[in-house]
Formats: structure tokens, sequence, C-alpha cells
């Protein structure tokens, strides 16, 4: 699964971001990159491979900036190579994306009769040059960005960084999960609240379907229906805990290790401290009228399902 991180302070974010993405590894990712916007525009650098080659092409070719976006990506559309990784840009956008656009194929052909040349395999190019178009028909930014929202079939999270609006990260989530992260001369995105650890005093958590526009100044969100919204701040986590290997050699092994734990853990929700006892919530049905249970999930917690069709059986 993706990672997505973005950040717009007073500091030099290209460090930040890659922290960021770090924490983010757990995910699992074949290709990483950030753009910052400096002095001389916005500029990307994007690697195949860990965060470690990352580091080294950002080393040979600094960036400095204070506004910028990341991105850990796991290939869908198209193989891990260096020109479908994150972030994309077309004519004066950068874009990072977690999710699948469903009707990415139509889009793609429509805007390549009108002209528009690819760099990648990837449906989030699409994306980028679907923005790109609304701003050449006039456009400004957060109308280019809405617009192009209205036009999407599937589920996503995106930062973006769009000319004309060189201060702000536009952020919008459906299906994937985003959320905003605020602290004194500094505001935040991200898909995992892990990456603003140290970062962000408070977080709000997006809706689905909210979209918006962060800056220092103002943090601008909106509904499905374009109408504004406002969405309450929470505390921040203190803890990046789950995101650390610790002494493990990868997160699957760490997983393995702690199922003792999480077991227990959940289990103790259920338990009577003084008695032992097992208490399990009441049900809106009684368990004998259940007549059929059924289980949806993909990957291992597939398996974790057939295990448990076996139990219920």
């Amino acid at each position: 699964m993706c990672g997505i991180a973005g950040f717009v302070g007073t500091a030099d974010i290209a460090p930040k971001l890659i922290r960021a993405l770090k924490t983010l590894e757990y995910r699992g990712y074949d290709s990483a990159g950030i753009a910052v916007r400096t002095d001389a525009g916005t500029q990307r650098r994007r690697a195949v491979g860990k965060l470690a080659a990352l580091d080294k092409v950002v080393a040979d070719a600094p960036i400095s900036g204070t506004c910028g976006i990341g991105h850990t990506r796991w290939a869908t559309h198209g193989p891990a190579t260096e020109p479908n990784a994150h972030p994309h840009t077309a004519h004066g956008v950068a874009l990072v994306h977690n999710g699948i656009i469903e009707n990415y194929s139509a889009l793609k052909t429509e805007l390549a009769d009108a002209g528009a040349r690819f760099e990648s395999d990837t449906d989030t190019e699409v994306v980028a040059q679907l923005i790109a178009q609304n701003i050449a028909a006039g456009q400004v930014p957060r109308a280019a960005f809405a617009s192009a929202l209205d036009r999407l079939k599937g589920a996503f999270a995106f930062a973006a960084l769009i000319d004309g609006a060189e201060g702000s990260i536009f952020v919008a989530r459906r299906g994937s999960p985003l959320v905003i992260g605020i602290s004194d001369g500094q505001i935040s995105t991200a898909s995992d609240t892990l990456a603003l650890v140290g970062e962000a005093d408070e977080v709000i958590y997006l809706e689905d379907g909210d979209w918006g526009e962060i800056s220092l100044k103002n943090i601008a969100l909106f509904g499905p229906n374009g109408e504004p919204v406002s969405r309450n701040a929470q505390p921040a986590p203190r803890s990046a805990a789950a995101a650390d290997k610790g002494p493990y050699r990868h997160f699957m092994l760490k997983e393995i290790y702690e199922q003792p734990d999480a077991l227990a853990h959940t289990i103790g929700h259920y338990l009577n401290p003084g008695s032992g006892a097992l208490v399990l919530p009441d049900l809106p049905i009684a368990a004998n009228d259940i007549r059929r249970i059924v289980l949806v999930a993909c990957g291992t917690a597939a398996y974790a399902g057939m295990v448990a069709k076996y139990w219920l059986e």
C-alpha cells in the first residue's frame, strides 16, 4: 500500500519528507520520490528501490524549499521504474496518489486526443494531466483541482502542488485515508498519522469525499458537493512505535512475533478484570437466529477468514 506525505512550513521540507516516508516503510513499496517547490520552481527527485536509493539521489542533487510532497509506491499500473514513480508532473502540476482510478483509460485517451503526452504507464499521471488541462482552460488552481476530482471514478487519496498556488498543498480523499497535521509554523498531510509523529500537535481526519487546499494561512476544506465543511482537530499521536521494526529484520517477522500480544489485547477488551469471565457485547440479534455469516477479505486476511469459517461452523 502506497504512502503519502506533504509539508508546508518555514523550514527545509526535503529532509522532513524523507523522514516521514521512512515511517511509512512498513506499508511496503518498490519506489519513492519527492517534489519540492524551490526558488527555481517545483523540482522532483525519484528512485526505484528502497528509500536509501532516494536518499542518494537527493544527496547527489539537493533540492530545498518550504513546501513539498512525497510518496512511496507499490506498483499497480506499470512496473517499478523511475518514470512510473511518484510524484507525477504535468505543466506546473505535481501530484502523488494512493488508490486506483478506474476510468483512467478513457480519460487518458481523451487527453491524448487533446494533445497531452504521457511519460508513464500510471493512472496517476492522468490526474496530473487533467488538472493541467483545466488550468490551461483558464481555471484557477483550486477550481482546476475540484473539476478534475469530479471526472474521476475509483478510490484515491491525493496531495498536489499546483503553480499559481505556491504556498499550498491540495488534498483529497475518496476511499483511501488522508490526514492533515497542524503545528506552529507548519501544516502537513499524510496517509497515516504515524508519518506526522513529532511533526504535528493536532490532526484532522478527512472524511470520505473531502477535499481542500491547505497552507500556513488557511485550511479550506470542502465536501463532495463543494460546500465548505468543518472537521474537528484531535491530539496527534505521540509515538511511532507501531512503524518501528524494533529488533526484527522486517515487518512481517515483527507481526508474527507480536501475534500473542495482539490476541491478548483483543481478547482482553472482553474480559472482566475481576472474575476473568468473558463478557461479550449485546447483539442486535440472538446468536441462535443467525443463519448466514459473510466474511469479506483479501490477501492474508482472506486466510484468516478461512480459519474463522471453520471455527464459526
